[in-house]
């Protein structure tokens, strides 16, 4: 079976399982928070193309709202609700959207806002060779990133410096070595990581 064809089937049927839990997350999102239960950022792509990412609202609408909508390690902005739904990953699931329509695939490098994209631009370039995913190793590897950059003094300089050197260099092992079966096992892995661990 083909990554695409792969991709399509199960995000059509995860899009189908999930529907009650789609329905269930706006209604609780309308009632805790008000307003709109998603979150739509423009984020890059493969060929470095710009697409609207869709996630469920995490954070308050006013500071969601700001310039750029991605403060590194500002934790003040994410709702009680929305920490459910980080901590779950259950915030992820409008992604089979980005998926089904080919803007992502299940399995592949996080996609980026531009801003980001332009620090280390010959690494992006290999990065981008590839439809971005769901999750991927960096995911994996930096799962407790938020928290890493919240206890930071300076997370701007930790993000760009340390993390994401160290993420670019997982999404390029995986765009030189990727398989069906390696994008399995990052599937159960994922699962494991955040259903069972």
């Amino acid at each position: 079976m083909s990554k695409r064809l792969f991709d399509v089937v199960i995000s059509s049927t995860g899009l189908c399982l999930f529907s009650p839990v789609f329905l269930i997350i706006i209604l609780l999102n309308f009632i805790f928070e008000g307003g709109n239960p998603f979150f739509v950022q423009r984020r890059i792509g493969m060929n470095a193309r710009s697409f609207s990412l869709f996630k469920f609202r995490t954070m308050s609408p006013a500071l969601a709202s700001k310039k750029h909508g991605f403060d590194v390690g500002d934790v003040s902005r994410i709702t009680p609700f929305g920490k459910i739904l980080r901590k779950t990953k259950l915030d992820e699931l409008p992604q089979l959207i980005n998926v089904l329509k080919g803007d992502m695939s299940l399995v592949g490098p996080r996609p980026e806002v531009k801003e980001w994209t332009l620090v280390y631009p010959e690494k992006w370039e290999i990065v981008h060779r590839v439809r971005p995913g769901i999750t991927d190793y960096a995911s994996l590897a930096f799962r407790d990133e938020e928290h890493l950059l919240a206890t930071n003094d300076a997370p701007d300089y930790a993000y760009r410096e340390v993390i994401l050197p160290k993420k670019l260099a997982l999404n390029i092992n995986y765009v030189n070595n990727r398989s069906f079966l390696g994008d399995i096992k990052i599937i159960l892995k994922t699962i494991k990581a955040v259903w069972i661990d």
